[in-house]
């Protein structure tokens, strides 16, 4: 099996698992802020951390995966909707790997 599904179906257990099991243990409602706050974000953090070394290993050189990863969090910092953020991530993958 491809390596993309295997992450899609682990993403999907996590997911499913942290927003079930508080369902089914827990009767009434959960007050914890911190609780709370690690439900939410934990299928965020996992997402993330199968997504960061895709990104630096998807291109020939890992420099330019992370130089284009690096443009990207500029792209969206400044402004850029989720197409001008990948067009201007695939432009520095493309020049770096031109030039290296």
């Amino acid at each position: 099996m491809n390596k993309s599904y295997v992450y899609i179906l682990i993403m999907a257990g996590v997911s499913f698992l942290i927003r079930a099991l508080p369902l089914t243990l827990f009767q009434k409602q959960i007050k914890s802020r911190f609780l709370q706050s690690f439900l939410y974000y934990v299928p965020y953090v996992t997402l993330a951390v199968m997504t960061f070394p895709a990104i630096l290993h998807a291109t020939q050189s890992p420099v330019s995966g992370a130089l284009a990863l690096f443009a990207g969090i500029l792209a969206a910092w400044f402004g850029a909707d989720l197409f001008k953020t990948a067009v201007v991530c695939c432009g520095v993958v493309f020049l770096v790997e031109w030039f290296l």
